[in-house]
């Protein structure tokens, strides 16, 4: 077995119209608070705790995460992911989620900071049946820094892979280098230093959905600049280029809410912790 820093693994049923956690499990650098029910929806909302601050060099933690059918979870973080320094070896984090027909998922940890010479690797891997729901969310934010440089951190990667009925439909990897390259160019950050992405599995998605979300949707290029895409399976990815966290976690919300009003006739709750 791996040494690991920290590990999770919660799975989740739906029980009498709630959604309850089975087999919850975890040690180390890893906790996960009892769940919080926002609304009488039922959905169950869990936040992952570091207690160790944030990811040191060498660090390595392993979340599994399952949802059985019907089964409807809002998983979060209680702080921002923290990644200091790593001379010797990056860090690194894996998770695997596995949901069954008819469950749903939001997945929305608060942003990933890299400071100075950090070096990290993410790699997310979710399992989907088919008639199951997904919203996955990112920001990468870089670190304070000594000399007041946007990108002193050394590399961030992440990766995600969504496969539907063991088939893979979406493949995502974003590595952000600035230890070997000029970050402001062309096709990397364009002279902004943060950046979001969130991705959506859902059968009801449809292009006059996107074209009203693109609407609503901020068009300075002062502020910010926004991608979207429909994906080959029902769903659709949103990428965001901007110069503050604030500015990407107001869009990400601007569209939880609406997805939420029109597929579940229902408002999402505030997450964040401050």
């Amino acid at each position: 077995m791996e040494d690991w820093t920290g590990v999770l693994r919660l799975g989740s049923e739906a029980r009498d119209g709630k959604t309850i956690g089975k087999d919850v499990y975890f040690q180390g650098a890893f906790k996960v608070m009892r769940p919080i029910y926002h609304d009488d929806s039922g959905q169950a909302c869990y936040y992952i705790l570091n207690p160790g601050g944030g990811y040191l060099d060498g660090d390595r933690y392993q979340m599994n995460i399952s949802l059985e059918k019907q089964a409807k979870l809002t998983l979060t973080t209680q702080s921002a992911t923290k990644i200091y320094k790593s001379p010797h070896s990056y860090a690194y984090q894996e998770a695997e989620f596995r949901l069954k027909e008819g469950s749903y998922l939001e997945y929305i940890p608060d942003p990933l900071i890299g400071y100075r010479h950090a070096r990290y690797k993410q790699k997310n891997v979710f399992y989907l049946e088919k008639g199951c729901s997904l919203l996955y969310s990112d920001i990468i934010t870089p670190g304070w820094s000594p000399d007041g440089d946007q990108f002193s951190y050394d590399w961030l990667q992440l990766i995600n892979e969504i496969y539907m009925d063991d088939e893979l439909v979406v493949f995502d990897h974003i590595k952000l280098n600035p230890a070997s390259k000029n970050m402001d160019g062309i096709g990397l950050m364009e002279g902004y230093s943060h950046l979001g992405s969130m991705m959506v599995i859902e059968e009801k998605t449809n292009p006059d959905l996107l074209d009203r979300l693109y609407q609503t949707l901020p068009h300075d290029p002062n502020e910010c600049k926004i991608g979207m895409s429909m994906l080959s399976v029902p769903g659709f990815t949103i990428r965001v280029l901007a110069n503050t966290t604030q500015t990407i976690e107001k869009i990400f919300a601007d569209v939880h809410s609406v997805l939420s009003q029109e597929w579940f006739q229902k408002t999402p709750s505030f997450l964040r912790k401050y």
